[in-house]
């Protein structure tokens, strides 16, 4: 993913064309970041299973065929001036699109083997083990959110149109939108959703290390019920965020051009988020059992976070 970011970096600074309204290497450039944020956490999270590594190889390994093969073919039709999704404009665009659609299904059933070994192994430190387990979930129902970009549009009809499927709901694809994400600003988008949920996998466990950063200045996040919790009340508000932004791009819904229903829904999602952190910050946590110190919980919770 590297050497191609690079190369689709020099193509955004050397290359003018437009396609579907933004530059022609922005989309394959994206794409090479994405997929290196994704292999790099699946990989880290891998070194951390007690048992199933051989599984657990071979899933990894599909992942990381299955993006690049994508990326490839997403950088091979911008080199082409072509659309890399929803083209059926010729044999060749149809069929590379149709791999790509093969290698999404086969990288989601990968992910998956790869969230029940998460769910099914015992570690030490209960946080990390659950940021890591919330996370490929939200991930793959990020993942999945992809699924539904394949459908046809209104205008559109499998069989005849050049191009069956789109990212913008309500509105055609390549019409205003948000800078850099080239996110639709009059319709909803799929993509928002896509991207949103994708990312907990990084996030979720992000928090866990900002979590380590700050544990030698408040003591009671050295306690591992106290970062539990905190865990999972920040898996359950970006879980109720995801299924927020879904719900506003289905409706055709702009990220930027809120509803009252949407905006009331996000307060109150905002509320829980700080009324739950003040609970938890606040209800004293259990102590170890035998009152001892809880040194021995606190060390594996600064090895996992190394």
């Amino acid at each position: 993913m590297v050497p191609i970011a690079v190369l689709c970096a020099v193509g955004l600074l050397v290359d003018d064309r437009v396609l579907v309204g933004s530059p022609i290497w922005l989309k394959p450039f994206k794409f090479t970041l994405s997929f290196a944020a994704y292999c790099l956490t699946l990989s880290w999270m891998l070194s951390l299973l007690p048992r199933g590594r051989r599984v657990a190889w071979w899933a990894g390994t599909v992942v990381a065929v299955a993006s690049a093969i994508e990326i490839v073919i997403i950088s091979g039709q911008a080199m082409r001036g072509k659309r890399s999704h929803f083209n059926y404009e010729t044999p060749l665009d149809e069929a590379l699109y149709n791999v790509m659609g093969g290698t999404v299904i086969f990288l989601w059933l990968a992910t998956l083997v790869l969230a029940v070994l998460l769910l099914l192994a015992r570690m030490a430190d209960r946080a990390s083990a659950w940021a890591m387990r919330c996370g490929i979930i939200l991930a793959l129902a990020g993942t999945a959110v992809g699924f539904l970009m394949d459908r046809p549009a209104p205008g559109q009809q499998s069989g005849v149109s050049d191009v069956v499927g789109a990212h913008s709901v309500g509105v055609p694809d390549g019409g205003p939108s948000m800078p850099l994400t080239g996110w639709s600003t009059t319709g909803g988008d799929l993509r928002i959703p896509h991207f949103f949920g994708m990312h907990a996998l990084q996030l979720l466990p992000l928090l866990v290390l900002v979590l380590a950063v700050l544990a030698p200045r408040f003591t009671r996040l050295g306690n591992d019920r106290v970062r539990l919790r905190l865990v999972l009340l920040a898996s359950g508000v970006y879980a109720a965020a995801f299924a927020l932004v879904f719900w506003q791009a289905l409706r055709g819904q702009p990220l930027i051009h809120p509803d009252g229903v949407t905006l009331v829904t996000a307060g109150v999602i905002l509320v829980v988020a700080v009324l739950g952190t003040w609970v938890v910050l606040r209800v004293p946590a259990p102590p170890p059992a035998g009152n001892a110190p809880d040194t021995k919980d606190t060390g594996n919770f600064e090895r996992l976070t190394q």
